[in-house]
């Protein structure tokens, strides 16, 4: 008989996670110690923890830190009580929550701290954004996210940091998503994303206060193959405003270089926005912003010249996708006349894949200029990175031949 693959994924583990966990750091005497209490819900009247860890199969727990506090030197871990993701509200459950929509959904949330006071969407797939935007409003701030890439927001996990309307909850019901996260939902939105099944609605109202957790550390834990582990504090973001970043200068051989122009305001604004954005995707990284919108992300790759064109190759193909299912309501891949194919690829081409105009963000530095070079060819007109190569002149020199302009963080951002 053939196996009935598609009953691994209905199999929901019993998982044997212990109720309480201890974590203990011990120097002689001296013993700090946090205490963690296992995560569940009632739903259909059992109570369930995760459903499974990141593939069915893997047992998996969720724990949320109760009491005791961690000092290192000068930094403190976040204070016990403080919950967000370990503390959520199912509205809706469909099937209740794996290991990977939660992890999905703090990723998103983890970038959404930096925006609280626009609307803001961050649509995060494999622990990644596929979109991310803001706008004046939470529907046209969905809708931006969704059209950046909107074959990779299938399955996604969708977070908002604005109370969910009717427009937008429509916006969300016409697509298919395994979470949306949100502080809230008006009256009359539960009935719409009810039409979705499977959709796992989940309220937590700590979002409201999201911008309490800026600046915030946590331990993060990386268990080895041996069953070793590394220990280290989460990555906080010092550049937070456009007067944290620094003009790209630099001394090289006696002389120095500068950049030539500054950036407009509106540079200023997608450089923080691409920045932070930045900060919750896994390296080797470089993505494209343009208007407060991500164009194209490119994530997890090796070289910074290979990343930086893959982030091309995804911005246009992703607009060509856009432009396809804006026209004929249908993906590009599924068109077959060729005459619209060619009137859409040369429309993409035209603009470039809308990166004319936008701003590279990159995690780390440039070790020569061939990966700037990747954006600029392209029309970029603003670079955001850390800075710090000894070729950085390099750099300053490729911008200033494109009246392109650069910005140092003084920071790299690498997330593995």
């Amino acid at each position: 008989m053939p196996q009935d693959l598609k009953k691994m994924y209905k199999t929901i583990m019993d998982d044997h996670f212990t109720p309480n966990l201890e974590v203990s750091f011990v120097d002689g005497d001296s013993r700090q110690t946090l205490f963690y209490e296992k995560i569940s819900w009632v739903i259909e009247g059992v109570n369930k923890g995760l459903r499974y860890g990141e593939n069915p199969g893997q047992e998996a727990a969720l724990y949320k830190l109760v009491n005791g506090n961690l000092a290192l030197g000068d930094v403190k871990t976040i204070s016990s009580g403080k919950y967000l993701v370990s503390d959520i509200e199912l509205l809706q459950s469909g099937k209740h929550p794996g290991k990977t929509n939660l992890t999905d959904a703090d990723n998103a949330l983890n970038i959404l701290r930096y925006f609280t006071d626009t609307p803001c969407a961050v649509i995060v797939k494999h622990n990644n954004p596929c979109g991310a935007a803001r706008a004046q409003s939470l529907e046209q701030a969905y809708n931006k996210a969704y059209m950046a890439d909107r074959v990779a927001a299938f399955g996604g996990c969708i977070a908002l940091n604005k109370a969910v309307d009717k427009a937008t909850a429509q916006a969300i019901a016409a697509q298919y998503a395994e979470v949306v996260v949100a502080p809230e939902f008006e009256e009359g939105v539960m009935d719409i994303l009810g039409a979705r099944k499977n959709l796992r609605v989940i309220r937590i109202n700590n979002i409201d206060k999201l911008q309490n957790f800026i600046g915030e550390r946590v331990i993060d834990f990386k268990t080895l193959m041996d069953g070793g582990m590394v220990a280290q504090w989460s990555f906080v973001p010092k550049t937070l405003s456009a007067n944290d970043f620094i003009t790209a200068s630099t001394d090289y051989k006696g002389q120095t270089y500068k950049i030539n122009r500054e950036p407009t305001a509106e540079e200023y604004e997608d450089m923080l926005f691409g920045w932070l954005v930045e900060s919750g995707i896994t390296s080797n990284s470089v993505i494209y912003v343009k208007d407060n919108a991500t164009v194209g992300i490119g994530t997890g790759e090796q070289d910074r010249v290979g990343v930086a064109e893959i982030a091309v190759d995804k911005a246009y193909r992703k607009l060509c996708d856009r432009y396809c299912f804006e026209r004929y309501e249908t993906a590009f891949a599924d068109l077959k006349d060729t005459d619209k194919r060619a009137e859409i690829e040369n429309d993409v081409e035209k603009v470039k894949g809308g990166l004319i105009g936008s701003t590279m963000v990159s995690d780390a530095f440039f070790p020569f200029r061939d990966g700037i070079d990747v954006g600029l060819s392209q029309g970029i007109k603003a670079v955001v990175q850390p800075g710090g190569s000894l070729n950085d002149y390099q750099s300053i020199e490729a911008c200033n031949e494109n009246d392109a302009t650069m910005v140092y963080t003084g920071q790299r951002s690498f997330k593995h």
